[in-house]
């Protein structure tokens, strides 16, 4: 028999996909791909990427010579230009003309621009292809103001490329009344916007753009309601076009508003002709992601091979990470009463939503929405695909366990079907995942990934993927090792014990000796708080700073508006008049708002990036020192009076909180910590609610363990009681270092016990009965941190490198950032809730 050709047109991901998919299945077809870019098949999911310097080539989805290895013609920077549906024949725009037995058409889509008059000036830019993002880099150098058109998916990535491209201020433009219109409702719109303007991104709603201005090249949009904003640069994402015009040339049927019809098998209204991804309307729909576009790859192969599978309505569900903020919609996200009942959990303070739609007998899932946070995706979409029975409070599946039983999250995963999709980008299955682990000896995602291609698209499976492969392994009686990430083959625990022992002292020296590659944003920051609670040295000295958290950066927390808080230590709540008279002299002098916090501290809010040095030091003249409040570190030690005033008190609960805050401060810890003592149980410093709290008996102290409050409060659980104050804090000393060396990075102490297999009575063990016989060292390394602890204000405004840091403009040291905006609240100010400069009317 004759091998058969077949034509792919269009080199995306997704016809690259088919070319894969249909090399599984047989050897017996020749592939030619023509592709109209100079590059080949790259991921356009990860595009933006690309604007923060990474290579083209780790965006490319083949190595250079994997075409000719597998017999694949590929004619890059050659579109087809014509299609000879009777003759069977295609012509290329280089003149190349050839016969095909089968014609796939993967020309995906293009983007749609709107017909705004001033649409061609210079300036003006799309948002869809590696050329696109190269004019898109040239041009930005020179622009300080950047404006997206479209608040969807593509248009917050575009607004996250251009602030990538260090334009300062950038603004997304939506015609609809909220983000992500396709995706979430009002309320999450609303939590999205504060993320995105807290992260410098303005976004304008229910704006429709009636003009482009500018002599020659983009300087103002105009809108219909007579408003106007200034711009250097623009970029279009109001959508996108299927590329459809060769097929409609062709003769081949097209969908009254754009998209080449097919059917459940990918056939066009030519039965030897294909339509496969963004180009392909089926039932109405053009589906927009990799996911759906990989199905009809397979889908279309297999017809072509003559087997039996079929393209249905395909799930939309996504979770992406759109500037730095998680965004994810599953199920049907916008059903309501009677329909379905809703549960809602909205946090304004740490901007976070959560929306569940229960159906109406309270037994299934039907959809949902999650921002700002979305770890439980992955479950709740299987619970919605696979139909999984809800539990009783259903409202834990965002809320979190609400009890200290040391159930981890993954056991549900265990009771999904063999059938369950876990990828659906490549479509693979649980029990596809699993026999690469029990037959494959696939111990790790990554060898998973290498067999199984599951987590190799979008990625956002990889977390269950893990968990997957760890219960496999678990039901096989192997050990797992939880190992940082690809670039470190290590567990956290493991690569703490090797950077003692070989005396690592940065990222770089820790990457060369221990690990591979570049790092990534798991490693980086896992690395530096580590190195912070191994040596306890200042965070912005030694090479560490760039892979810090933002506020460890600034030495302060980021407010709103661009502002910065600074908040100085007062150990116990105890602060001397004259101290107290310093506060209010520099917060009157820098315009800062005060209010006293829950810790017992006094929190400056406003103040300019600028003047932090200059506060810095004037509070340290005084002789206060760093708070801490920005850090993954001992924040507070709450306290009541005790018995220095209180009537009630058994002990003096100030004296041995201030002693144990001094002791522990700056140390540095996978999760922020706190603490309170009490001196009587009437608990007026609510020690129980603490990751470690003290409270006064007749004999000594109760030492409290565990808790915390937040949005999963968790009481504290008795660790040792009626201990003299030298024994309560032999044992907070290895406790502490206990929990620095064996949790995981941003585990509070609370999730840190719940995991821990025995609970309190083996962590009780191991503290006060050194089980482990790990006592003693412990106790000698906290004294080494406690040794070398340094006030990090004060060092940073004694080091000219690092004090120079601190200014809003490099060639202006002194200017100020005059964005920052402000109004009157109660005698003091605050910042504006909502600061766009510069619209006018």
């Amino acid at each position: 028999m004759a091998t058969k050709t077949i034509i792919i047109i269009g080199n995306g991901m997704v016809g690259n996909k088919f070319c894969e998919k249909l090399l599984e299945k047989s050897s017996d077809f020749k592939l030619i791909i023509f592709g109209e870019e100079p590059y080949r098949a790259y991921d356009r999911v990860h595009l933006s990427d690309y604007i923060s310097e990474k290579p083209l080539d780790e965006l490319y989805m083949s190595s250079e010579d994997w075409y000719s290895s597998k017999n694949v013609t590929l004619h890059l920077n050659d579109p087809i230009t014509y299609v000879d549906t009777r003759q069977k024949k295609i012509e290329s725009g280089r003149g190349i003309i050839l016969s095909y037995d089968y014609l796939i058409f993967a020309t995906g889509s293009s983007a749609f621009v709107p017909n705004i008059p001033g649409i061609e000036k210079n300036g003006v830019f799309v948002y869809r292809t590696i050329e696109d993002l190269d004019l898109i880099k040239a041009y930005a150098g020179s622009a300080k103001k950047g404006t997206v058109i479209g608040g969807g998916l593509l248009g917050l990535e575009a607004a996250k490329a251009l602030m990538d491209l260090g334009i300062p201020e950038t603004s997304v433009i939506e015609f609809a009344p909220r983000l992500m219109p396709r995706q979430i409702d009002h309320a999450a719109s609303t939590v999205l916007q504060q993320k995105l303007q807290n992260l410098g991104l303005e976004t304008l709603l229910n704006k429709a753009t009636s003009s482009i201005e500018g002599e020659g090249k983009v300087h103002a949009l105009h809108f219909t309601d007579g408003t106007t904003l200034d711009t250097d640069i623009l970029v279009i994402s109001a959508g996108i076009r299927p590329r459809d015009e060769l097929a409609l040339k062709s003769g081949i049927v097209v969908g009254p508003r754009g998209g080449i019809l097919v059917d459940k098998y990918m056939q066009t209204s030519e039965p030897d002709i294909f339509a496969i991804g963004e180009c392909a309307l089926f039932e109405d729909m053009i589906y927009g992601l990799v996911a759906p576009g990989y199905e009809m790859a397979e889908v279309a192969a297999t017809t072509i091979c003559q087997g039996n599978k079929s393209f249905k309505s395909f799930d939309m569900s996504t979770k992406l990470k759109l500037i730095g903020v998680d965004v994810a919609s599953f199920g049907d996200p916008f059903i309501e009463e009677p329909y379905a009942r809703t549960i809602v959990f909205e946090d304004k303070n740490k901007g976070i939503y959560k929306r569940l739609n229960i159906s109406p007998d309270g037994k299934h899932l039907l959809g949902g929405m999650l921002i700002g946070e979305a770890n439980s995706y992955n479950m709740l979409l299987q619970t919605v695909n696979n139909r999984l029975v809800l539990p009783e409070n259903p409202e834990d599946m965002i809320f979190g366990e609400r009890s200290a039983s040391g159930q981890s999250a993954s056991t549900g995963i265990a009771a999904l079907p063999d059938d369950a999709l876990i990828c659906s980008c490549e479509g693979i299955t649980k029990a596809q995942i699993c026999h690469a682990v029990t037959e494959q000896n696939c111990e790790n995602a990554d060898a998973v990934k290498k067999c199984t291609k599951a987590g190799s698209g979008c990625g956002g499976c990889v977390p269950m993927v893990k968990d997957l492969v760890n219960i496999t392994l678990k039901q096989q009686g192997k050990y797992v090792r939880n190992v940082i990430c690809e670039h470190f083959q290590l567990s956290r625990q493991e690569l703490y014990d090797l950077v003692k022992i070989h005396e690592l002292k940065t990222y770089d020296e820790i990457l060369n000796s221990l690990g591979k590659g570049d790092g990534c944003e798991t490693c980086k920051p896992l690395v530096s708080s580590l190195l912070a609670s191994t040596w306890n040295e200042m965070i912005l000295q030694g090479g560490n700073d760039t892979a810090q958290d933002s506020n460890d950066r600034f030495l302060a927390n980021i407010q709103k508006g661009g502002t910065y808080s600074v908040v100085p230590r007062i150990p116990g709540g105890e602060i001397r008049p004259d101290k107290l008279i310093v506060i209010g002299e520099v917060a009157q002098k820098y315009g800062l708002y005060t209010k006293i916090t829950g810790g017992q501290r006094i929190d400056m809010f406003g103040a300019h990036l600028n003047d932090l040095p200059a506060i810095w030091g004037e509070l340290i003249e005084a002789g206060f020192e760093s708070g801490h409040a920005y850090g993954k570190a001992l924040r507070t030690v709450k306290s009541c009076v005790g018995s220095t005033w209180c009537r009630f008190g058994l002990h003096d609960s100030v004296s041995f909180a201030i002693r144990i805050e001094e002791r522990y401060r700056g140390i540095r810890a996978p999760h922020k910590f706190k603490s309170a003592v009490s001196g009587c149980i009437r608990e007026c410093a609510e020690a129980q609610s603490k990751d470690f709290g003290i409270i006064a008996t007749e004999k000594g102290w109760n030492l409290y363990v565990c808790g915390n409050g937040g949005s999963k409060p968790q009481h504290a659980l008795l660790l040792a009681s009626d201990i003299d104050s030298d024994t309560c804090i032999r044992y907070l000393d290895r406790f502490l270092m206990f929990y620095i060396r064996t949790a995981d990075p941003l585990m509070r102490t609370a999730t840190w016990l719940n995991k821990m297999e025995g609970g309190i009575d083996y962590l009780r063990n191991v503290v006060v009965n050194d089980s482990l016989g790990m006592g003693q060292q412990w106790e000698e390394e906290m004294e080494k941190l406690i040794l070398v602890y340094t006030c990090e204000w004060k060092a940073a405004i004694e080091d000219p490198n690092i004090r120079k840091r601190f200014a809003h403009f490099v060639n202006a040291p002194d200017e100020r950032d005059t964005t920052v905006q402000f109004e009157e609240m109660r005698g003091q100010k605050k910042a504006m809730d909502w600061n766009i400069p510069s619209i006018t009317s």
